[in-house]
Parts: C-alpha cells; structure tokens; sequence
C-alpha cells in the first residue's frame, strides 16, 4: 500500500474518548430527535375524540397516523443509509431537520385527523433521516468493542428525549391548549436542532470510509467479524436487501425480532394512551405512566447496551423480547395508577436489552463498505412493524371489540419472535465467535 494511503488512513482515530466532542454533539442531537416523535406520543392518541374528531371505536382510523409513521419511516431509513454513502451523513441529517418545519403549525391549524395523518408522515420522514444519521454517524467514530454502549448511550438520549416530551407536552397542553402547547414546544425543538446540525456536527463518512481501507489492507487488529461471505465488497442496494432480509439467516432474525418489537411501540403511543384515558387517568397522569416506559427503557440502555459488549448480543435479545411482552400482558392483570407504572417499567426494561443490542448485532457482522446501508434496511423492517403493528393491532381490537385483545396480541408476538431469534441466530459479538482465520 502506498504511503500516502497509509496516511490517509491512519489520521481517523476511533473511540468515543477520541471522538468525545462530535459523539456528544451527536447525543444532543438525538435527544431532540427523541423529543420530536415524543410531542405525538401523549396529547394526541389521548384528544384524537375530543379534539381531532376520531369517532369512538374507530380502531383503524386511530392507528391511521401510527401505521403511515411506520411505512413512511422505514423506508426512510432504507433511503437515509444509501444517501448516506453517497452524499454523507450530516447533509442527510440536515435534510431531516427541514422536513419536520410545518408539522408544528399543521397540528395547530389541524381541521379535521387528516392532517395529523399528514404531519405524521413528515414526522416519518424527520425520524427516518434523523435518527439513522446519529446512530450511523456515533458508529463511525467508535471501536467495535464499544458498539454495544454506542448505541446504548444512543438510544438512552433519545428515548429519554421522547419521554421528557410525552410528559411537558402533557402539562403544556393543559396550560396553553392542546393544539397551542404542541406547536409551541414543537417548533422551539426543530428549530434548535436544525441550527446545532449547521454549526457544529461534522460529517462522519470519512471515518467509516478510513475503517474500509484499512480492512482491504489488512491493518485491522483483534478478532475477526463473521462477516457474510455471500456478498461483494461494495454490493448494490439489492444485494444488501436481500443479505438483510433472508439470504443471511442471523441478520434475517434479527430483522424479524426488529419489526415485531415494534408492535410494542405502536400498541404504546396509541392503545396505551387510550386505554388509561378510558380508565379515567388524567392527561398528566397518562404523561408520566406512559413515560416511566420511556424513561426505564431510555436511562437502562445506558448499562444494557454496554452488557452486551460483555456477554453478547444473543441472550440480551432474546430474553428482552420475552420480558418485555410479560409487561405488555401485565398491564391488564392489574389496576391503578401505579400497577400501569410497574408494567411500564417491566416492558421498558426488556426493550433496553433488546433494542440496542439489536442494532449492534447488525453493525457486529456488516462490513464498513456497506454498514451504513444495512443499518438503513434493519431499520427499515424495524420500523415497518410501526405500520404493520398499527394495522393488526385495529383490526384485532376491531374483531375482538376492543384495545384489551391488541395487548395479548402483542405480548404473544414478541414471545414467538424470540423464539426465532433463539433458534435461528448465531452470536455476532467477534470476541465471543470469532472469524476462523
């Protein structure tokens, strides 16, 4: 190798101490993609009768705005990880930042939930951009010894941006209105983070572009990643879909477990809210029960994602699938205030041992050339389960005549996913199953 490549490569230095100021300016920018989706998460499922004139027992039509997040987000995150490549990854995140500017003022002036369909799909479009770029971009800079607390500390800032806003969003709609509290608190958030990405975020493809060459010269050290063999060094979109999707039995697994946790999500940020509603809770009071969700699974990611750096990605998964649909069954054997919380928390705990270490499964085995893009289509079929969880869990309650049956849906679901991942995937982690040389 040339001495000039060498140089070139050797000039990125990996690791979060190496790279702590963009990693943080990264986590800042996480956190307000989290408080972004969490101004939709509270107020609006809890009003959508009242305010946005949903019909009571409309189920699909509640799970409209869920299921078009979903599909336009996920194929968002599949667009986003390909540009990514191409054009880098700040001028993407930017892009995210624009596309969220109207929602604010469509939820103000909102006439009828059409709209709040509509500026559920720029929400889509916002997270799909935005949230796949901090990820990506934090992966970029780090070893892959610290994937698993790379993504931890991710997920950790923007889930507890999404439950701080389920809950000021609470108070500020009690305070201002509804619909004046949500553009308020909206705008300021996308504002912010829109001038932050222009000032002070750094592209990061440079770094992921370095790790390549240094691969291709054999310059890596420590265990060697199991890598698909199946694949080229630098494959077309397709051929990175279809290693995702089924042609590699772990990362098919993988992608499975990801779309069907999803259905949690969905059944969170529209039946949860709903049913406490009809129980009688107060819209503080659903602010905090939904957002000690979002706080457990926000602030635990913070030791689960590091643990799996420890004991591998496999058994974090799996048993997170299993506990957390435990919590989604506990919330209809019990009543109250506080039965709600601790149901909460258990589902929230077992999506903190899930959630990243789903991701760093995926980055564990994804080679530099082309990790971006299958982030981009994990997240991709993830996120799909948003739109696909959404229609099933309507038309379930619709069948069965109401939101309990979409609950015992859900925790059956995430059970059988395990299972799947229990018996058709392989431990990622290279320390722990290493390449043979």
């Amino acid at each position: 190798m040339s001495a000039s490549l060498t140089h070139e490569v050797a000039e990125y230095r990996y690791g979060i101490r190496n790279n702590f100021a963009q990693f943080s300016h990264q986590l800042v920018q996480v956190f307000l993609v989290g408080l972004t989706i969490g101004m939709f998460r509270t107020v609006v499922p809890a009003l959508a009768e009242t305010e946005f004139g949903v019909a009571k027992g409309s189920f699909m039509m509640l799970m409209a705005f869920v299921t078009a997040f979903g599909f336009v987000k996920g194929t968002l995150n599949f667009v986003a990880g390909r540009l990514s490549e191409r054009m880098g990854r700040k001028k993407v995140l930017f892009l995210g930042w624009l596309a969220a500017v109207p929602m604010p003022f469509m939820i103000l002036y909102a006439p009828n939930w059409n709209w709040i369909v509509a500026a559920t799909v720029l929400l889509g479009v916002n997270q799909g951009l935005t949230w796949s770029m901090t990820q990506t971009s934090k992966l970029d800079l780090t070893t892959a010894n610290q994937r698993g607390l790379t993504i931890g500390l991710n997920e950790f800032s923007g889930y507890f941006g999404v439950a701080v806003a389920g809950i000021v969003t609470g108070y500020m709609a009690t305070a201002f209105g509804a619909r004046e509290g949500l553009m308020l608190f909206g705008l300021t958030v996308i504002l912010l983070a829109g001038l932050l990405t222009l000032l002070w975020v750094k592209d990061t493809l440079p770094w992921a572009q370095a790790e390549g060459k240094k691969h291709a010269a054999g310059q890596m050290t420590g265990p060697k990643p199991r890598y698909p063999a199946n694949i080229a060094d630098k494959p077309g979109t397709w051929d990175v879909f279809t290693l995702m999707s089924w042609r590699d039995a772990r990362m098919a697994s993988i992608s499975q477990a990801g779309l069907v946790e999803k259905f949690v999500d969905a059944l969170v940020w529209v039946f949860f809210p709903v049913y406490l509603h009809q129980r009688g809770l107060s819209l503080p009071g659903i602010g905090w029960v939904v957002g000690v969700y979002g706080f457990v699974w926000g602030m635990s990611q913070f030791f689960t994602g590091h643990l799996s750096d420890r004991v591998g990605r496999k058994q974090p998964i799996v048993w997170g699938m299993w506990l957390c649909g435990t919590g989604v069954a506990l919330v209809l054997l019990g009543d109250g205030e506080l039965w709600w919380s601790f149901s909460a928390a258990v589902m929230g705990f077992g999506m903190a041992l899930l959630y990243p270490t789903l991701s760093a499964a995926v980055s564990d085995i994804a080679h530099p050339n082309w990790r971006g893009s299958a982030i981009g289509i994990y997240r991709f079929w993830r996120d799909l389960g948003y739109g696909i969880g959404a229609l099933l869990l309507g038309a379930v309650a619709a069948l069965f005549g109401g939101i309990e049956a979409g609950f015992w849906f859900t925790a059956a679901a995430m059970f059988v996913s395990g299972l799947i991942v229990l018996l058709a995937c392989e431990e990622t982690h290279p320390r722990l199953n290493p390449a043979a040389d």
